[in-house]
């Protein structure tokens, strides 16, 4: 049982861990509401003295950060669609359909993991090239489809739903794609809000890729835009945090409106089977 004081230290520990990880993120919102050239006093304000919205409308007026914004929600949005077909379909094909080479197969893509991804980005930079598919969206999206990672978590928890389940549609007559969309899909709900919102911050906070297989300005995302702002505004802190908090603050807000699920599928994912 836990005394008055050990609960006051605990509390008091994590509250101190809390404001040091909140800290930078809410200086960040602050500053980007303060005038050119306020951030960079000494000490630097904590607050702004006189709230403004001018790097917002800098931002979007001149900068065309509603262009690279709609660019990173539609490629993030197509990638979490996409990844949340295959990686489903295959992780219940690995967790309970019957074939040959399956088990090989599975651990051959578990081996893969231990292969950083950037091993992987020239190889798959010249199959696009001949593809034809460089400087377009398909490009930036094609990769991101399925997730070696993405599979391991539906083939976990896919191996929760019961085999006799499945037998009984087969033996109504009801064909795979059937028991695919009607029986196993309604059963992998809190698993499929977890792919999702990892498949959605993955996409959203790519830069490497988008960088490399995207030539167009028109076509850039957040991530490649902020960094080609922060060399054409080099000193210009307070715009500079204005397009970070544009960059943050959609997935933010996503992430702790589904915080919840997220952690109870990741959970659930990794016992399950």
């Amino acid at each position: 049982m836990k005394t008055p004081l050990a609960s006051w230290v605990v509390n008091g520990l994590l509250v101190l861990l809390a404001v040091l990880s909140l800290g930078p993120l809410l200086w960040m919102l602050s500053v980007s509401f303060m005038h050119t050239g306020e951030a960079g006093h000494f000490p630097p304000p904590l607050l702004p003295s006189a709230p403004t919205l001018d790097n917002y409308r800098e931002l979007f007026m001149r900068a065309g950060m509603g262009r690279y914004l709609f660019n990173s929600f539609l490629i993030a949005s197509c990638v979490m669609l996409l990844s949340l077909l295959f990686n489903t379909m295959a992780g219940y094909a690995f967790a309970k359909l019957r074939f040959k080479g399956r088990d090989a197969t599975f651990r051959a893509l578990l081996a893969a993991l231990v292969i950083p991804s950037q091993v992987a980005m020239m190889p798959l930079f010249l199959l696009l090239k001949q593809l034809g598919l460089v400087n377009t969206y398909a490009g930036a999206i094609v990769p991101g489809m399925a997730a070696i990672f993405g599979i391991f978590l539906v083939r976990q928890y896919a191996r929760s739903i019961p085999d006799e389940l499945l037998e009984a549609a087969r033996i109504d007559g009801a064909g795979e794609l059937r028991i695919f969309f009607q029986i196993v899909l309604p059963g992998l709900k809190p698993i499929l809000v977890t792919l999702a919102i990892f498949s959605f911050l993955g996409a959203w906070n790519d830069f490497m890729w988008p960088l490399i297989v995207l030539s167009d300005d028109s076509l850039q995302t957040l991530p490649v835009a902020l960094a080609s702002l922060s060399r054409e505004h080099v000193m210009d802190y307070e715009l500079m945090m204005a397009g970070s908090v544009v960059t943050v603050l959609p997935v933010l807000l996503l992430f702790l409106l589904l915080q919840r699920y997220y952690i109870q599928g990741l959970l659930l994912g990794s016992v399950k089977g």
